[in-house]
């Protein structure tokens, strides 16, 4: 069932939004060479709960950190560690809020330094993958008509888009009903009301789009090892355009 969203909930999300969008960004200007991805962790911590939240990841599902730290082929849940950030690298940070039982969920991808050309094309994309599907929502569209701008874009540009993992609802719960995924087809799925809250993440390969699950259960990788990128926002589906409740844009 879809939980629509009063427009006190959707104050409190702001709220949430707030700090996840600070949190994303403590996490940016933590990302450097020669840190580990564990000091990134605690800086983001820090954060959150000094301004009153709680990080959504932190023991969900029994996930022991509160940032996911994916590097090069790790597409998602990148557990922080002892792992040193090398020049060179390409960081995604997926960071969440929880704030007066309300959740907010964002994510961006990171060069530290130069990166190859293809690499820092991948990041490009991805983030027009997830601009162009925000464009997108609105009262009366449907959810595959985000996925169909996802992957239109991203296979335009000669990458590919994972299945495995996919976006989804948001706002009492992390994950809450509907699923989002990056592809689809437009005109397609659910149609989207006022009071709906999904949070969008593109996850964009420069390979493959085949994925694996390593050994410690949580962290996704590229099957072929090359590169992958991905950003969230999480939006509020309102009468007019929607509202982004996690917007970095000019931010980060």
């Amino acid at each position: 069932m879809v939980m629509l969203k009063t427009s006190e909930d959707l104050r409190k999300m702001s709220k949430a939004g707030e700090i996840s969008v600070g949190a994303l960004l403590t996490a940016k200007h933590a990302i450097r060479a020669g840190v580990s991805t564990a000091y990134i962790d605690r800086e983001v911590h820090g954060y959150i709960a000094e301004r009153g939240g709680s990080p959504s990841f932190l023991g969900y599902n029994g996930f022991p950190a509160s940032v996911c730290v994916s590097i090069n082929d790790e597409v998602i849940h990148g557990i922080p560690s002892g792992r040193v950030i090398l020049r060179g690298d390409v960081v995604s940070i997926d960071v969440g809020v929880e704030y007066d039982g309300f959740h907010c969920d964002n994510a961006a991808t990171f060069a530290v330094g130069e990166v190859a050309g293809e690499q820092a094309k991948l990041i490009r994309v991805t983030e027009e993958c997830l601009s162009r599907a925000v464009e997108i929502v609105r009262k009366g569209k449907r959810i595959g008509d985000i996925g169909h701008a996802v992957q239109f874009h991203a296979q335009e540009n000669g990458f590919s888009v994972v299945r495995d993992f996919i976006g989804h609802g948001i706002g009492r719960n992390l994950h809450e009903e509907p699923q989002v995924p990056n592809y689809g087809t437009a005109g397609r799925g659910l149609r989207l009301v006022p009071g709906m809250t999904i949070a969008i993440e593109p996850m964009i390969n420069a390979g493959n789009k085949a994925v694996r699950v390593v050994d410690n259960g949580w962290t996704v990788v590229t099957l072929d090892g090359r590169c992958s990128a991905h950003f969230e926002m999480t939006v509020a589906v309102t009468d007019a355009e929607a509202v982004v409740l996690t917007d970095w844009r000019g931010v980060l």
